[in-house]
């Protein structure tokens, strides 16, 4: 719930209430909100308005995700997934974008003009598993290069999470689609 209140806009409206307190003391001669407010409004003010320059909003849901998949996720999505949805649906600061780094690691951010923005995230069922898809808007990077790093992805965001890429030509976005693996693992005999 917190995480849906943008820390800059808190600091901004605090900031500017306790320096308009101080500057209204500040007319009435009383000395202690007048240091209150110059103190402590004014910084925090301008702490609010260094953050709200810094600040990475939320991405959207595309669509509303329906209770049996919020009971799907609870039961089957890996902790990265769980970490991936969790981080860029809140306020960040100091990022130039969502999952910029992991884009640099994978090699699809070869410069910030070039890379990837994630604009939307969306949950599903893929064949019975949790699935995660996210939709970056993609135009200096060609389908191939993302078909190229499929497998790449995967083990970036496993163990246990498979990959599919998937254009949507309209909008220059592609859909990366996280699948929880439901295959079970061979037990080597001892």
């Amino acid at each position: 719930m917190f995480s849906q209140i943008p820390l800059s806009l808190v600091l901004i409206n605090v900031g500017g209430f306790l320096a308009l307190v101080g500057f209204f003391a500040y007319a009435i001669d009383d000395p202690t909100f007048n240091l209150i407010g110059f103190f402590y409004g004014i910084p925090l003010f301008l702490g609010g308005l260094a953050l709200k320059s810094a600040e990475l909003e939320p991405v959207p849901f595309t669509k509303l995700t329906p209770a049996n998949l919020i009971k799907l996720r609870d039961e089957q999505a890996t902790p990265t997934l769980h970490q991936i949805r969790k981080d860029v649906t809140r306020f960040r600061y100091g990022q130039e974008a969502h999952l910029d780094l992991a884009l640099e690691k994978l090699g699809l951010a070869p410069s910030d003009d070039d890379r990837p923005i994630l604009r939307g995230l969306q949950e599903s069922e893929v064949g019975g598993a949790y699935a995660l898809t996210l939709q970056f808007y993609s135009p200096f990077m060609s389908l191939d290069v993302w078909q190229e790093k499929r497998e790449k992805i995967a083990k970036f965001f496993g163990p246990g999470v498979d990959a599919t890429i998937e254009p949507d030509e309209d909008k220059e976005e592609i859909n990366l689609t996280l699948i929880v693996d439901r295959t079970p693992v061979a037990v080597a005999a001892a």
